[in-house]
């Protein structure tokens, strides 16, 4: 054998014995990693796919949950949440009475966990809680356009002894006091008020969250009617005494 065949098949046999190696490092080292893994690492995985795990997380995190509503059933309504059949109550629906719930089928809702229990299998949503936070943004988005000196209509919502509640065509509502309601004096605002009459007012102002109105303030002044006082003349006045004592007898 030639010098050159020699060193050829020398450096042959060097590159395998490098693989083989190289090879039997790598999977030293993967039996080894897998030796590293115990039975809780393959308990945590299976937490994460556990979705009572999920679920309970989303509740503690208030998390926002897009959902379609699959089902109606008595009392509320059904939407599947990672995978598992969740229960909305009627009440936690909407703000307000929902007259029929059929309306709601396959109507896309956002929802939160409100209660959790694997043991009997119970998962409870709600939009409520969601609309209620929305709805107190937007009220707080309009007072802050709101300007004091407004002018608007509304409708009578309820009536206290202190004064009325007025919801203005803004959709907010704000308090006509009592003493704000005319010009001439209310004892009570049912005297002059019933629920539902449609009514005109101003706001006079805006603090904490709160709209005072007044009816008042848009009714007229009436001015009251100039008296007119006659001087009668002096020679009137000398006759007129004359007048009184001329039968007069002494």
């Amino acid at each position: 054998m030639s010098e050159e065949m020699r060193e050829e098949l020398q450096t042959n046999e060097t590159a395998e014995a490098v693989e083989n190696t190289s090879t039997e490092a790598a999977e030293n080292e993967t039996a080894e990693a897998g030796a590293g893994e115990t039975m809780a690492d393959y308990e945590e995985h299976f937490d994460d796919a556990n979705p009572w795990n999920r679920v309970q997380e989303y509740m503690e995190k208030k998390t926002v949950l897009p959902v379609k509503v699959e089902g109606v059933v008595n009392g509320g309504v059904i939407a599947m949440v990672e995978g598992l059949r969740g229960f909305v109550p009627a009440s936690k629906l909407s703000l307000s009475y929902i007259e029929d719930l059929e309306t709601y089928l396959l109507k896309d809702i956002e929802v939160q966990v409100i209660d959790v229990d694997q043991a009997s299998n119970r998962l409870v949503l709600s939009a409520r809680e969601i609309l209620k936070e929305k709805e107190r943004k937007a009220r707080e988005e309009q007072i802050a356009n709101l300007k004091v000196g407004t002018v608007m209509k509304g409708t009578v919502e309820t009536l206290q002894n202190y004064g009325a509640f007025v919801k203005m065509e803004n959709g907010l509502s704000g308090l006509v006091h009592v003493s704000q309601i005319s010009q001439k004096r209310v004892k009570l605002p049912s005297d002059v008020l019933n629920v539902g009459d449609e009514v005109d007012v101003k706001v006079i102002g805006i603090k904490d969250g709160k709209v005072s109105l007044s009816m008042k303030a848009l009714e007229e002044t009436k001015e009251e009617p100039e008296e007119k006082v006659v001087i009668p003349k002096s020679e009137n006045i000398g006759t007129n005494l004359g007048d009184l004592f001329k039968n007069l007898k002494l």
